[in-house]
């Protein structure tokens, strides 16, 4: 009742009637402004903004003509192994020496390059196509090492050109000497398989590695040169103090084409 009592009272006083309504405080007034301002560059960063994204993928050092696997071309036993591992070859330089029944033979490099397996050992029988190497083609010493990348191929297409790219070195404390630089130099559109990619790069177990989930596309990586200890640019000053040899495993990062969040915005 004491209510119904005040609310006639303020029927009969008509000097209110002329004070102005107040639809909203100072402080309303701010947060919706404040709202306003922010949708409106959210929109803005929609339409002409865009979002950096990045695929990792197993990768490995090597030198960009690849390796081969030398096979025996007789069947017999063998008696020398005339080459070592790390050495380096000229074409048609002698690897092993093999006695078959009419007599010795020699094997030999096919091109030049650096052994970086040799499967067979004196007294060990070899039969004809029996793997007995694995031979890097490299020429100098001083030839560039570059980075094969086996990217998922649903992410092949979205690699621009000469994207930036960041390798941790199996080899390398990433903690302490920081990430290897590189870019994109090429982009296979053939998904590779494994035998593809052993005889690239003369091991089979790495073939099977790097198709382990699907087959893969392989991205070329030129490293970054530097006056640095390793050759090449990393993301610390100087990097590790001593060289990369080929062959390492890495796992590399690269960066793919901008996408405009407004794609995702509006489906």
């Amino acid at each position: 009742m004491q209510f119904r009592q005040q609310a006639l009272a303020k029927l009969q006083s008509p000097q209110e009637l002329d004070l102005p309504v107040r639809l909203a405080r100072p402080q309303g007034w701010l947060a919706l402004g404040v709202t306003v301002v922010v949708m409106a560059a959210a929109s803005v960063w929609a339409m002409t903004g865009s979002v950096a994204s990045t695929v990792s993928a197993p990768a490995i050092l090597t030198h960009g003509q690849g390796s081969y696997v030398l096979q025996s071309p007789v069947a017999g036993q063998v008696t020398a192994v005339l080459a070592r591992q790390g050495e380096r070859l000229p074409a048609s330089a002698p690897v092993l020496k093999v006695r078959t029944s009419q007599g010795n033979s020699v094997v030999r490099a096919v091109a030049a390059g650096r052994v970086t397996t040799l499967a067979a050992t004196i007294g060990q029988i070899v039969q004809t196509g029996t793997d007995v190497a694995a031979v890097e083609k490299v020429g100098h010493a001083d030839d560039p090492l570059y980075a094969t990348v086996y990217v998922p191929a649903q992410n092949a297409a979205a690699i621009p050109a000469h994207a930036a790219v960041d390798l941790t070195v199996s080899s390398v404390p990433a903690q302490r000497y920081g990430v290897l630089r590189g870019q994109v130099r090429s982009v296979d559109r053939a998904a590779q398989s494994d035998r593809s990619i052993a005889a690239f790069l003369g091991d089979d177990q790495l073939g099977r590695q790097f198709t382990r989930n699907g087959r893969p596309v392989a991205v070329t990586v030129q490293l970054t040169a530097s006056h640095t200890t390793s050759g090449y640019r990393w993301s610390t000053s100087d990097g590790p103090p001593f060289r990369l040899d080929s062959m390492t495993l890495a796992t590399a990062s690269i960066r793919l084409a901008d996408q405009h969040p407004v794609d995702w915005l509006l489906p």
